[in-house]
């Protein structure tokens, strides 16, 4: 049996799509063993779940995960009806394919305002003396202070390990250098300059972030975004064949191909995610 104009077309497009995102990953892999002692770990930066506290390591990537493989799955089935015409079998198979993208969607959006927002103790910047840069302390968590690549460790240091009490104040029990704290509205010292997160907007947006090297953050937004917005494109296919569905237009035709179709994109999207998911997650 021949296919037809329309699955080879979509076909192609497929074709072309997956060599751009190939082209991506290769891009972020290549950046990602290059840039290796200070590449942020999976495990370390997505430990968040919906109203659970506590460190819950890639729990929420895999139910997301789980969420768009069986909205693949509910897809698969909404075809297999359209091959039977069976318009019921269509309409429910493909509502859920829906409600799996949207929730999806939802849940990447959540993702990236918790990857956006940080952790509570962030990162501390401290002036490297050069041309205005500066230097990220990143927390660690099992020593309870700040270390960037020199190993600087702001919350330990003491009159023991050189640290002239001078040039420092007290935060928290600990000896910290002046340069590092500021006073607030109460006249106590905190940290002068911290970030959270990897922020989108702001003078720190795309130039430091609390997790490790900035080209992490940045192919983070950019390749789970163009993800994000083929699986928006797909919803709306979605719900325009589903009202074509609701409407007949379909069965009145005698087959169900525009389903097939859309069904290609879909099964797609779904498995260029395992591929985004293993990149940016497990790698």
């Amino acid at each position: 049996m021949k296919a037809s104009y329309g699955k080879l077309m979509m076909w192609f497009f497929l074709i072309t799509d997956a060599l751009t995102f190939s082209a991506f990953l290769g891009a972020y892999g290549y950046h990602r063993f290059t840039h290796f002692s200070d590449w942020p770990i999976a495990d370390e930066v997505f430990t968040h779940f919906p109203f659970i506290h506590g460190h819950y390591p890639l729990f929420y990537v895999a139910l997301m995960t789980f969420i768009l493989i069986m909205s693949s799955v509910t897809m698969v089935l909404a075809v297999h009806a359209g091959h039977h015409m069976n318009k019921k079998g269509v309409i429910i198979w493909m509502f859920l394919t829906i409600v799996g993208g949207i929730t999806f969607l939802g849940s990447q959006a959540w993702e990236w305002y918790h990857f956006i927002k940080g952790t509570e103790k962030g990162a501390l910047l401290i002036p490297s003396g050069e041309h205005g840069q500066k230097r990220v302390a990143h927390y660690v968590g099992a020593h309870d202070s700040y270390h960037d690549d020199e190993n600087y460790e702001s919350k330990l240091l003491s009159q023991d390990q050189g640290l002239d009490l001078v040039q420092a104040e007290y935060l928290d029990g600990q000896a910290v250098p002046k340069d590092l704290l500021k006073k607030n509205d109460k006249g106590e010292f905190i940290y002068a300059e911290q970030i959270f997160g990897a922020p989108l907007t702001g003078e720190y947006a795309f130039r430091y972030n609390e997790y490790g090297h900035t080209t992490f953050s940045n192919f983070f937004y950019f390749i789970t975004g163009f993800h994000g917005f083929h699986v928006f494109t797909g919803v709306l296919l979605n719900i325009v064949i589903f009202i074509n569905v609701l409407n007949g237009v379909y069965h009145r035709r005698g087959h169900y191909e525009m389903v097939e179709k859309v069904g290609l994109y879909w099964h797609f999207v779904d498995l260029v995610w395992v591929f985004v998911f293993t990149f940016f997650y497990l790698v």
